[in-house]
């Protein structure tokens, strides 16, 4: 009876044990959330690829050293409403949950910020494990690290390439042979439209499709409002 008494209390504490444990593990990345406001943060993927032992290229470029076209072409392509929702975009989300008959139908509404938590801190992949978990994550990101940080971390972190690129200086140097700092609002446009596959879509041998696209998000990239929040905060005097 001792025995058969004591089998709900062990797994009392077992489960008590693993809700801590897990608990602690999902705490992780809000703790080290603030530590990403310096340095030079690095990818899970990138990670993997260390310990696989596979290449791995990137090399940290702050965001006023790269070409301004850039990151309004990533946004234009990415999440054009990237400058008005705190992490989440509610309005894409609501639509894409109507029309989406998966999660693979929901790659519309992942904004930069969610994608940088993934990039970050989770996994690749599609699940909706991953989507719970990264929704208020890329709100944390976004309060704590702000959109210029926030942006600059993920054109650093982007897998850009079939062969280990990480970052838009790889990129750049791959598809054009120059510096992320050199590109012009073409060749940055290109970059932004084959981040969505960037082992199949080659920006520095576009296609008609590629070419299709980089032409769009260029011409959205010029709208006035899409890249508001990058601009640096006047200082006080």
């Amino acid at each position: 009876m001792a025995a058969s008494m004591s089998l709900p209390a062990f797994w009392r504490r077992a489960l008590k044990f693993a809700a801590i444990f897990v608990a602690g593990l999902l705490a992780v990345p809000y703790l080290l959330t603030p530590l990403y406001l310096f340095g030079e943060p690095v990818s899970t993927l990138m990670l993997a690829r260390w310990a696989a032992g596979e290449r791995v290229e990137r090399h940290w470029v702050p965001l006023d050293a790269m070409a301004r076209s850039l990151p309004v072409s990533v946004i234009a392509a990415e999440d054009a409403r990237f400058c008005r929702h705190p992490g989440i975009d509610l309005v894409e989300l609501r639509g894409a949950f109507v029309s989406a008959d998966s999660l693979d139908d929901l790659r519309g509404a992942s904004t930069l910020s969610q994608q940088t938590a993934k990039n970050l801190f989770l996994w690749p992949g599609r699940s909706f494990v991953r989507k719970v978990i990264e929704m208020p994550l890329a709100v944390w990101l976004n309060l704590v690290l702000g959109k210029r940080r926030l942006i600059e971390i993920y054109l650093n972190i982007a897998e850009w390439g079939p062969n280990g690129e990480f970052g838009a200086e790889a990129a750049a140097r791959r598809a054009f042979g120059k510096s992320a700092r050199d590109l012009s609002p073409n060749e940055a446009a290109l970059l932004a439209a084959a981040l969505p596959n960037p082992k199949k879509r080659n920006p520095g041998r576009p296609g008609p499709g590629l070419r299709r696209l980089a032409g769009i998000y260029e011409r959205r990239a010029a709208i006035p409002w899409l890249a508001a929040c990058l601009q640096p905060r006047a200082r006080r005097h």
